[in-house]
């Protein structure tokens, strides 16, 4: 029975004790040394090496045979899933470099994992958000993909929802992130007649059956921002999910745009908070009564410059 490098991995994060940064040092050895994390049983010379990270319980743990994982594994294979490690050539760098020693270790994917390669924008914002607010992210969405910009957002209701949906009826593309394993993944009945897979990719950063937790959608949060070029987000309220992915975009570096608009409801109050630390106000142009995203377009093109991907190449694989 072949057991391949994603089921080991996520071995490796079932571990008590073990988290994302450890798993990443651990296959960053391996890789250098020339060593695959995979087969029936893995190689002497690999266990050993993890001896380094691991105690002898950790060890027999690993190597013990795991049906129901094996088990999860095959059925995402049979639906067509990918599994994209930090040692697959396809993982993208993007997210490497802005999370760094945190970057999930694998990704489980369903889709076309060609729009990784893509220039990306991502949003969050509340769940709750007023009518102006999801007005303001379809503008900003559609102006998007007429540049051959993917999405990047959550799957909540509200503004996540309404972006992917937006990109989709617009013949757009976008990235769905989940805050649970991509076991749980149905395709929400909002987004089911614009659906199309040549167009849609998602991703899981967690074990394939994990529920939802306020900590892993926490965590989904920064693998949003470390997949999109610029972030926006359209409401967030003082406390909340959407804030803290504000909060998260601006201490990993990247660009955060953040609409402003008058009579602002209480759901948009922690809009002009993150301004004060940094964000860049989003504003209506007066002659076209559209989001001017002149400045966030191009702050797009300077960071993709070199990458960009025709949506002429992005044929199903």
């Amino acid at each position: 029975m072949e057991l391949d490098e994603s089921y080991y991995i996520y071995k490796l994060l079932k571990l008590k004790g073990v988290g994302p940064v450890l798993v990443n040092k651990m296959l960053a050895r391996l890789s250098d040394i020339g060593e695959h994390i995979s087969g029936t049983l893995l190689e002497d010379s690999v266990v050993d090496e993890l001896k380094n990270w691991l105690d002898d319980d950790q060890i027999e743990k690993l190597k013990t045979f795991d049906p129901q994982l094996h088990d999860q594994i095959n059925q995402l294979k049979e639906r067509n899933a990918h599994f994209v490690s930090k040692l697959d050539d396809k993982y993208p760098r993007i997210l490497s470099l802005t999370i760094r020693n945190s970057t999930p270790p694998v990704l489980s994917c369903m889709g076309n994992l060609r729009l990784l390669e893509m220039p990306s924008a991502g949003f969050c914002g509340s769940r709750k958000a007023s009518q102006e607010g999801l007005h303001v992210a379809r503008d900003c969405v559609k102006q998007l993909v007429r540049e051959e910009v993917a999405i990047v957002s959550g799957y909540a209701g509200g503004v996540d929802q309404q972006v992917h949906l937006t990109a989709l009826e617009s013949g757009g593309f976008t990235i769905i992130v989940l805050p649970q394993g991509i076991l749980n993944f149905k395709i929400r009945r909002i987004l089911r007649d614009s659906w199309d897979w040549n167009r849609v990719l998602v991703i899981s950063e967690f074990l394939p059956d994990d529920i939802w937790l306020s900590s892993r959608a926490m965590q989904r949060n920064k693998t949003i921002v470390g997949l999109s070029s610029v972030m926006v987000l359209i409401e967030a309220g003082k406390n909340g999910g959407s804030v803290d992915a504000g909060k998260s975009t601006l201490k990993l570096k990247r660009t955060l745009y953040v609409p402003f608009y008058e009579n602002m409801l209480e759901s948009a109050a922690g809009n002009k908070n993150l301004i004060e630390l940094g964000a860049i106000p989003l504003f209506k142009d007066k002659k076209t009564s559209k989001a001017n995203i002149n400045h966030l377009i191009d702050n797009i093109k300077r960071f993709n410059c070199s990458d960009n991907v025709s949506t002429e190449q992005l044929t199903f694989l």
